[in-house]
């Protein structure tokens, strides 16, 4: 099997879509995951439409710090909180037992949709899938 047939056999098993909180949520979002550490301004959790917040999940906040939202230091904050998460297996399993049962949209506030948390650990989510 060439890389681009098992990338798309990963994505078959994990079906998982990163979005903004601040976008309307859609029928089919499925699971909605706050994967943030720290609740997003101007959102009432009403409109967020929840189904959990996992703060765990989120980078530590030295980290977070650290990146500062900067896309030039984007590879490696992905390289440390990969490391992060690797050792948290609690909030992963939980993860991983809510893809089972659908598709997981991860929520994140930040305002660049290239460079951030949730875009690094839905490609988490699903190198390990299955």
């Amino acid at each position: 099997m060439d890389q681009r047939a098992a990338a798309q056999a990963v994505s078959a098993k994990a079906d998982i879509q990163v979005r903004r909180i601040y976008e309307n949520a859609q029928a089919s979002d499925g699971t909605r995951v706050l994967v943030d550490r720290v609740w997003p301004r101007g959102v009432t959790k009403a409109a967020a439409r929840l189904d959990l917040w996992l703060r765990e999940v989120a980078p530590s906040a030295a980290l977070r710090r650290w990146f500062g939202h900067d896309p030039e230091r984007f590879e490696a904050f992905r390289a440390r909180y990969e490391e992060e998460l690797a050792s948290n297996h609690e909030a992963i399993a939980q993860l991983r037992a809510l893809l089972s049962a659908g598709r997981l949209t991860l929520l994140y506030g930040a305002r660049d949709e290239a460079h951030n948390q949730a875009v690094v650990l839905a490609d988490y989510l699903r190198k390990r899938a299955g």
